[in-house]
């Protein structure tokens, strides 16, 4: 009897472990899990990104949320304390401009003509005649949908401070939406902070050889024509849907059905304008299409600074400052005009600041966070505040693609995106010690990891990707 009795004992636990294990595989499946929700660090210095700085503070991360901040904050009893002495708080970093986690575009092979150039190789597909066949343009494709979180890059954009991109997809005139990521999920669907936050638009013929657009003025009357068409169909659309027996029923077109919804809800739409003739030139046409447009590119703003202040349009300023080519012929000869701009691109930045204009900093290509630090430096060294480029990966970052009321400072309410560093984020000598990304704690290693005497110790150890993971007696705390 006593047997029996304690052999449905077993089962009872037995029963009880079963249960306990699907609860909590499903709450690590939805991201619950796999470490703590509450964090403090305290007795370090704050950068608020907005507002004054705090020389000895303390922030709340509750639940992937920014809970407080200040200097006579105290840890809650639940949080996992992280001493900050030394160390400095910034708004997570924002690229608001990469391919991050998107597939390469492939390119066909292009046969060498005469003179070593290259003619684009015959379409695979139908050749575009006109702009009714809607050649280049997939604007319904979305940067979320296409998403690679096993691109490498993520993981190196976050260990240098990045904790936000915006995923733009490259291909055509439109070559779809772009997505504001937050780099770190358990899925794909994590990483999204604003699946459809962007209309890129580029001007660059996709025609080439054989077909239409071949030319920058057949692409920019093409985008033109799109949205002519696209303003009749938002108008037509009620009309018919209003009395059907009575107006012939209107044929069915996607790109003009996404662009009227953008155009309609003022989604952002980048128009390319580098040098002052693009810039001038995209300020008109945001003018005539009537849409919410922000210019990307705005290395020559030096010139124009004050038309495009005049506009109030914001701009998104490319750090792959112009270079003369690698491969360039040593012999060739270099216009004034070329060597001025490589000269004088970094100092847009600093002329747009003084003009009033609101801008934003984006990678542009460059290969690695290095390399966008270093072009940072010359911006710079050419005049911009260090306080000013700090908003233009922050604040202002934010605020342009739309998303300022939940990211870009250290505030109350907005999401834990935050970086934590051993000096000036600036300084080629700082190193990033810990980066916070929707309140999912990365502590970030040299390479080789080394343990230091002088380092901030916690039980737990990392996981692959760099993660700290909490022991269970912390997450007990």
């Amino acid at each position: 009897m006593q047997d029996r009795f304690r052999f449905r004992q077993l089962c009872v636990v037995f029963v009880v472990l079963c249960m306990a294990a699907l609860i909590g595989s499903s709450y690590s499946a939805r991201g619950e899990g796999g470490g703590p929700r509450y964090f403090a660090v305290v007795n370090a210095r704050i950068i608020p990104g907005t507002g004054t700085v705090i020389a000895n503070g303390t922030v709340v991360i509750a639940k992937g949320l920014i809970q407080a901040v200040g200097a006579n904050v105290t840890a809650p009893p639940e949080a996992w304390v992280i001493d900050g002495k030394g160390l400095t708080v910034y708004p997570g970093l924002i690229d608001a401009g990469t391919d991050l986690g998107l597939p390469k575009e492939e390119s066909a092979e292009s046969p060498v003509t005469g003179r070593g150039r290259r003619r684009a190789a015959p379409p695979s597909g139908e050749i575009a005649k006109g702009p009714e066949d809607r050649p280049g343009t997939s604007p319904w494709r979305v940067a979320a949908d296409e998403l690679k979180t096993d691109d490498k890059r993520i993981e190196t954009w976050r260990n240098a401070g990045f904790t936000t991109t915006l995923a733009v997809p490259h291909g055509g005139i439109f070559p779809g939406q772009a997505t504001v990521i937050d780099l770190a999920g358990d899925r794909s669907g994590d990483y999204v902070v604003k699946a459809m936050a962007t209309l890129p638009i580029s001007f660059k013929p996709v025609g080439g050889f054989w077909g239409f657009p071949d030319s920058l003025m057949g692409s920019i009357a093409y985008v033109r024509q799109v949205f002519d068409d696209s303003n009749w169909y938002a108008q037509a659309e009620p009309i018919y849907e209003s009395n059907v027996t009575k107006f012939e029923r209107l044929p069915y077109d996607r790109t003009e059905r996404v662009i009227a919804r953008g155009v309609r809800d003022k989604e952002i739409v980048l128009l390319p304008a580098n040098n002052s003739a693009q810039i001038l030139r995209a300020l008109r046409l945001a003018d005539e299409w009537k849409i919410n447009a922000v210019l990307y590119g705005g290395q020559q703003g030096y010139e124009v600074a004050a038309a495009i202040a005049a506009k109030s349009m914001p701009v998104l300023v490319s750090l792959k400052w112009p270079a003369r080519e690698k491969d360039a012929d040593p012999d060739a000869e270099q216009t004034l005009r070329e060597l001025r701009f490589r000269d004088r691109a970094p100092s847009s930045p600093a002329a747009l600041a003084k003009a009033g204009v609101k801008f934003a900093f984006y990678s542009g290509g460059l290969s690695t966070p290095k390399d966008i630090f270093k072009n940072v430096k010359k911006a710079i060294d050419a005049g911009l505040s260090p306080d000013v480029a700090l908003r233009a990966f922050t604040a202002d970052a934010a605020d342009i693609l739309g998303l300022g009321d939940r990211m870009g400072s250290i505030t109350p309410g907005k999401i834990a995106d935050l970086t934590v560093t051993d000096g000036d984020i600036f300084n080629e000598k700082t190193k990033v010690k810990y980066v916070f990304v929707d309140g999912r704690w990365f502590e970030i290693h040299e390479e080789p990891p080394a343990e230091k005497s002088g380092d901030h110790k916690t039980e737990g150890s990392p996981d692959a990707s760099g993660k700290r993971l909490a022991t269970e007696a912390e997450l007990g705390r």
